[in-house]
Order: structure tokens, then C-alpha cells, then sequence
């Protein structure tokens, strides 16, 4: 497996060219860095006028690696290829390097880059990705991969250093301006200007070095404008994280942890375009799959997908408790803990809850967690469940079942907000509790529970090393007084007579929902039928890809589907779940239906929105089908990632949730707006969204 890396954006406070000065002092050696041996120069090239130098290296390192492996594998040293090209026009330096020791067996391949700070020209940004391939390596693939990757990132941060070393250094020396680069007017002046500098040429520094009495220089850039805690639907050049951004806001991160954030984000930014969650969103489900890239992308994808579905960003503004919630709900918010995050209270030995599900349903205390859940993630925050009262009552098996859904729920779309759970006078009864609901917890989430039973919470280490004593409640011994409702039983009057209950058992989270899902098997795509009478509409539609490639298509077609064909596309509407088929086998393409939006092909985890201004009458077919890789037609053979997307292709469902629209083309105003999906845009999770236009007057695709 190819291990990755991508670095944050650093940056200087200092000029390029004084910052290029400072890298040069790396080579030939660098005390600085100890695993950085020696140099030697292989090839130089220079611009006729002096803009780009080009210097290739042969770098030596001194890999930390065990002894024995180094005895196996013949060498003590490891030789890279460092190709440089700064281009003082541009005002860059390129960096590429690879190893040459070993090339067959493992291939590293970096980049690095130092440019001018887009919105300061007197600062300068340093970024860095690398890949790791280990092919082979005498059995001992899974050590040289750990030890190369923890060499690597252990140099990453040192780098840094070394560079302010030898800032530091020549500002010792008086050098504290460098004049920029301009085109050669004539050769003697340059050589004049060059030995007045005091610079060999050979450096490939601009001339003159001079003081500069402009104030002190900071080491690296605080934070940028650009960058805010919430991202919005801008290009990915422009948005870029910076290294002090994510210290100060996001906390401490290995660079491994930030290459994932970063990684992850850039995904984002190329697939749900408009719709970013904040970082600290995006890291909460990092945390929750302890940075494995992949199945953290699959866990957010499906939680983006399921906020999108069932609306849940604009559930604290719609949301509003029943009566019957409000009295015999007990829990509420209580000013804060010792570390600032909002207390929430829970009187969970106090609740009715079968009188609750009785008389409410289950659908309704699920959305009434999740609106609790939704006010707790803009910060993380801090739960007090007080069981005192609980008993054999609580495990009543439908309720213990709506428990579990909704744990089930708020850990997979809520992970790492909890800052800390306090349960005080747990009973008896409570290790059967815990037994039921303790799987469905995740490790990291219960490692913050902590367990009292009896008045052991009054004591040293009880709940005022977390909760200062003013605001202990007063059922707990403390001062404060406590708003929490003190629940009681429900009465039985109130409960849903059994044909209510029955009925609401159908009733799923946000019935009005707007979205459809969808589930496809090879060779049986999902199809909607549109009807136009008028030859001027504009159909709309809006998907999100959950699982697998799909590929979607729009025909048109005079003919009709049968009519037993358009009742099993109405009964798998109402399924919301399996493929629906309305082109006949026996249609011939161009002859009974033609294509009028050309097949995309839509990778997993992508959000499509599009258009398409109808130009005749008749049926307009909406198509959702398995993408099946087909061998590149540049070779006899099939490429190896076809294969293999072939073979997994085969072997599950692909799943989408889909949105579809009918306008008349006069109210059709040339945006997304009018899609109901819009007016969500996750805005509990990004500072801002945005729509993207759309012409009137042509068909329109968007990832």
C-alpha cells in the first residue's frame, strides 16, 4: 500500500529571497540535521538572464534504522537525487527528490515547494507531500514502511527549525534584505552589484544583501486571513490550512494527523463542492477512526449523506418539543464545567421513558436527542446522568430498543463531541444497563465515561474536580438550583391508542423528507420517468453517491413505459430501496429512446447536482446504473485498478439517496435554489454555502 503524505501550509515571515538564502546554508552538510550527511552538486543549469537556476544533488542520508536490517540489506548510508529550480522571476523554489538506493525495491518520491504568501508578498510559504511505495524488502516490508515513515515525519518539524536557524543567522551577520531579481541591463553592472553582495554566483542569490529597518521578523505567519475555522465553497488553492491555524484552533497534531485532515478536506473540496463541514468537524470523524483516512472518509460520507437526507442542519430551527416532551423530559442544559464546556443534565433515573415512547413514539425522542445533540456540537461538551430511581422499569424491551437506536445514531454522526459523561448514584441495576448498551459504544467515547455509585461523587475526585461547587444542582447536594424538569410517571391517558402506535411504527425519522434512496445490482439500473407535455421545462435533480461508482444518464423517449413497469417504479419509490428498470430490453437506442445528457460517470462519496432544459415532449428517463470499468483502448490489456474496481464492483450494491424536480422554464431563475436540498447546505456545520449558477439556455452537470 502506497502511504501518503501532505503538509500543511508553512510560513515565514520573511522575504523569499532571504528565506532562499537561509536554505542554502543546508548544503553541502547540515549539523542541524543529523540523518542529512553530505552533498554534492551532479548537474547546474542557469537561464541565459539569470531567473532560473537549476541544481541537481546527490544527498546522503543516515536512516535510524536497527542494525541488523542494515547488515541485510548491505548499506549504511542512503543516497536521494535532489533536483532544485527556483525561479526568481516567479519568486519559487521546486524541489523534487527520490531515492536512488533501492529504486527497485522502494520508491519514495517527494516534493516540496517555497512560494510568496499570497496576501503578503513579504512573507514567504513552504509546502511538502511525499508517497512511499515499498514493493519488497527481504520480508520486512511492514518495518521498513513504519521506520521510513516515522523518520520521515520526525525530519518534517526539524526542517522547520533548521531553516529559522539559519535566518536567525544571517540577521546575526546584518543580512537582513535582499533585493529582488530584475532582468540584466548589462553584464558588468551585474558583476558588480554580485561582488558588492559579497555572494558567489554560483549561490544563485539575487545581489546585494543590505539591512532593512523594517521592524522585528516572526519566525512563522500566525494565521492568514484566508483561513478561518469554517470552510466555505472556495477553490482548494485558495483555501489552503496553515500550519499555525490548525495548532491554534484544531490543537496539537502529529504530521501524519495533519497531512490526514488535510487530505481528507481536499476530498471534500473536490466532491461536495458548496457543502464543507468546519475542520473541526471533519476531524471529529478522524478522531473517531484514529486517522485512518479511508475509514474516515467512508464514516463522514455517510454521515454527510444522512444529515442531507433526512434535513437535520435546520432541525434546531424547526424542531420544537410537544408539551408532554417539555414537562416529562428530564434533562436539560446547566451553565458549564471546570473547562468552559456547556453541562447537560440528565435525570435519566427520574424518566418515564415507556410512558415517553407511549404516548410520543420513538421517532420523536430520537429527534429531540438529536436536536440536543446538534446544540452540543458547536462545542464540545459535558453530560451529568444522575441515576437515582432507576429500576427494573427502565429495562422494558422497547425502550431499551429506542435507546440503542439513538445511541446507534449519535455515534455515527456525532463521534468525538462528548467532551465528558458523569453518571453519579448508579444503582444496582445499572451493570444490566450497561451490559446491554455498552457494545454499541464506541472505545474512545467510553474511555470518557466516568462511573459513581452511591455518594461516592461527593467526595476527592468525585464531581467537583469537574464541576465547580456553585454550580453543583441541588438534588445533588449542591447550591445551584436546577431548572430540569423532575419527570414522573406519563399518565396512561396520554398514551397512543394501539392503532396510533401501530400506524407511527410506519413513520420514519422526518417523513417529509425529500430524498429517495436507491440500490443497484449489475445489470439492473434505476430509472425514473419524467412526462412533459410542454417542450419547455427544466428538470432538475440532486444525488449523493454512497456506495460504489454509478454512472447517470438522461434519454428521452416518445413511447411510455408499460404500465406494469411504471407500478414497479411506484412501489420501489415507496421501498425507498431496490432498482427500478423502466427501458425495455426489446428498445433499440436511437430508435425508440435517445440520449440527451451524456453518461457520468459519479465516484462514491460525490454529490452531483444538475440540469437539463427539455427541448421536446414525451418521457424523459432519469438513469442510475453500476459504473463497470471497460480495459483502456490503449493497450490489449485491462489496467490492474480496472480489474480490481471490476471485481469489487461485482461483489456489492452501489446505494444513492436522489432529489428530482419538474419546473416550468419560467421559473426555472438559473440556480439550485429552487432545489428544497439547497436551503439546508449543512449550515450547522459551514459558516456559509453557496449555489452554483447555472445557464438557462443549456444542459448542465456538476460535481
Amino acid at each position: 500500500m502506497v502511504q501518503k503524505y501532505q503538509s500543511p501550509v508553512r510560513v515565514y515571515k520573511y522575504p523569499f529571497e532571504l528565506v532562499m538564502a537561509a536554505y542554502e546554508k543546508r548544503f553541502p552538510c547540515c549539523p542541524q540535521l543529523p540523518v542529512f550527511v553530505g552533498s554534492e552538486v551532479l548537474r547546474e543549469w542557469r537561464s541565459p538572464d539569470g531567473a532560473i537556476h537549476v541544481v541537481e544533488r546527490s544527498c546522503r542520508l543516515n536512516i535510524d534504522a536497527p542494525r541488523l536490517l542494515k547488515k541485510m540489506a548491505g548499506v549504511e548510508q542512503v543516497v536521494f537525487i535532489q533536483t532544485n529550480t527556483v525561479n526568481w522571476r516567479e519568486r519559487t523554489l521546486r524541489i523534487e527528490a527520490h531515492n536512488e538506493t533501492f529504486a527497485s525495491r522502494v520508491v519514495v518520491l517527494e516534493t516540496c515547494s517555497y512560494s510568496v504568501h499570497p496576501e503578503n508578498e513579504e512573507w514567504t510559504c513552504f509546502e511538502q507531500s511525499a508517497s512511499l511505495d515499498i514493493k519488497s524488502f527481504f520480508g520486512f516490508e511492514s518495518t521498513v514502511e513504519k521506520i521510513a515513515m516515522r523518520q520521515y515525519t520526525a525530519n518534517i518539524k526539524r526542517g522547520k527549525e533548521v531553516i529559522e536557524h539559519y535566518l536567525k543567522e544571517l540577521i546575526s551577520q546584518g543580512i537582513t534584505f535582499i533585493p529582488r531579481w530584475t532582468p540584466p541591463t548589462a553584464s558588468g553592472q551585474q558583476e558588480e552589484q554580485s561582488q558588492a553582495a559579497g555572494h558567489h554566483p554560483a549561490a544563485g542569490h539575487p545581489p546585494a544583501a543590505q539591512p532593512l529597518d523594517s521592524g522585528p521578523h516572526g519566525s512563522t505567519k500566525e494565521q492568514s486571513g484566508s483561513c478561518c475555522p469554517a470552510a466555505e465553497a472556495v477553490s482548494p488553492d485558495a483555501d489552503k490550512l496553515e500550519a499555525d491555524y490548525i495548532e491554534r484552533c484544531l490543537g496539537q497534531l502529529s504530521p501524519l494527523q495533519e497531512s490526514c485532515l488535510i487530505r481528507l478536506r481536499r476530498w471534500l473540496q473536490e466532491t461536495h463542492k458548496g457543502k464543507l463541514p468546519k475542520d473541526e468537524h471533519i476531524l471529529r470523524f478522524l478522531r473517531a477512526r484514529d486517522f485512518n483516512l479511508e475509514k474516515a472518509r467512508e464514516m463522514l460520507c455517510q454521515s454527510l449523506a444522512w444529515r442531507k437526507q433526512y434535513q437535520v442542519d435546520s432541525i434546531l430551527q424547526s424542531w420544537r418539543p410537544p408539551a408532554l416532551l417539555e414537562e416529562y423530559y428530564t434533562g436539560g442544559w446547566h451553565h458549564q464545567d471546570r473547562d468552559g464546556r456547556p453541562l447537560y443534565i440528565l435525570r435519566l433515573g427520574q424518566m418515564d421513558t415507556k410512558g415517553l415512547v407511549k404516548a410520543l413514539g420513538e421517532e420523536a425522542l430520537l429527534r429531540h436527542v438529536l436536536s440536543i445533540n446538534e446544540e452540543g456540537q458547536k462545542r464540545s461538551w459535558t453530560c451529568l446522568v444522575d441515576l437515582e430511581g432507576l429500576n427494573m422499569r427502565h429495562l422494558w424491551r422497547p425502550g431499551v430498543k429506542a435507546l440503542l437506536r439513538i445511541i446507534e445514531v449519535v455515534e455515527d454522526n456525532y463521534p468525538e463531541t462528548l467532551g465528558r459523561l458523569l453518571i453519579v448514584r448508579a444503582p444496582r441495576v445499572f451493570p444490566v444497563l450497561w451490559t446491554l448498551v455498552s457494545p454499541f459504544i464506541n472505545d474512545n467515547t467510553r474511555q470518557k465515561f466516568l462511573i459513581y455509585s452511591g455518594n461516592n461523587y461527593q467526595g476527592p475526585g468525585g464531581l467537583v474536580d469537574y464541576v465547580d461547587r456553585e454550580v453543583i444542582p441541588d438534588f445533588l447536594g449542591g447550591e445551584c438550583m436546577c431548572t430540569v424538569p423532575e419527570g414522573g410517571l406519563v399518565p396512561k391517558s396520554l398514551y397512543q391508542r394501539e392503532e396510533e402506535a401501530e400506524s407511527s411504527d410506519h413513520i420514519r425519522l422526518w417523513t417529509e423528507t425529500i430524498y429517495h434512496s436507491a440500490s443497484l445490482l449489475r445489470g439492473a439500473p434505476h430509472e425514473i420517468a419524467v412526462e412533459i407535455l410542454e417542450g419547455e421545462s427544466v428538470i432538475t435533480w440532486d444525488f449523493d453517491i454512497l456506495k460504489g461508482d454509478v454512472v447517470f444518464s438522461l434519454f428521452h423517449s416518445k413511447r411510455a413505459p408499460e404500465a406494469g413497469q411504471q407500478e414497479a417504479q411506484a412501489a420501489s419509490s415507496n421501498s425507498a430501496g431496490d432498482s427500478s428498470q423502466l427501458i425495455e430490453r426489446s428498445w433499440v437506442l436511437g430508435v425508440d429512446y435517445s440520449l440527451v445528457e451524456s453518461p457520468l460517470v459519479c465516484r462514491e462519496g460525490e454529490s452531483i447536482q444538475g440540469s437539463h432544459v427539455t427541448r421536446w415532449p414525451g418521457f424523459y428517463i432519469l438513469q442510475w446504473k453500476m459504473h463497470s470499468p471497460l480495459p483502456s483502448s490503449s493497450s490489449s490489456l485491462p489496467r490492474v485498478d480496472d480489474v480490481l474496481a471490476s471485481l469489487q464492483g461485482s461483489s456489492h450494491r452501489c446505494k444513492l439517496i436522489y432529489y428530482y424536480e419538474v419546473l416550468a422554464s419560467k421559473d426555472f431563475r438559473g440556480s439550485m435554489s429552487s432545489l428544497e436540498s439547497c436551503t439546508s447546505g449543512f449550515s450547522q456545520l459551514s459558516g456559509a454555502t453557496t449555489s452554483s449558477s447555472h445557464s438557462q439556455s443549456s444542459s448542465h452537470l456538476s460535481r
